[in-house]
């Protein structure tokens, strides 16, 4: 079994999962091998948290140029995790909503 803090790489603060937190809605960047089953027992485990779903989305790399040479940006996975309505909020995002 993987350790929960390999699957939950970091959060994602952008504009639109700041908008999305009043709703119980949190975006974290996870590991590309995690499914969904491990990315909900790992956000229960760290946050101590109910999970009620889990989306994920997987966001291929940006072709990126040095000089004559092209390569491309590794991918990345995103994870929608949506808590159930009687679950606590996740106490680091607390702050940052409005």
């Amino acid at each position: 079994m993987k350790n929960a803090h390999d699957i939950i790489r970091r959060p994602v603060l952008t504009e639109r999962s700041y908008d999305n937190l009043a709703n119980k809605l949190y975006t974290f960047e996870v590991a590309v091998g995690a499914n969904k089953v491990e990315i909900k027992k790992a956000v229960e485990e760290i946050f101590d948290v109910k999970v009620a779903k889990v989306n994920t989305a997987r966001i291929q790399g940006k072709m990126k140029r040095m000089g004559r040479y092209e390569g491309r940006l590794p991918e990345v996975k995103k994870a929608y995790v949506r808590l159930k309505p009687d679950s606590k909020g996740i106490a680091f995002f607390d702050g940052m909503i409005q």
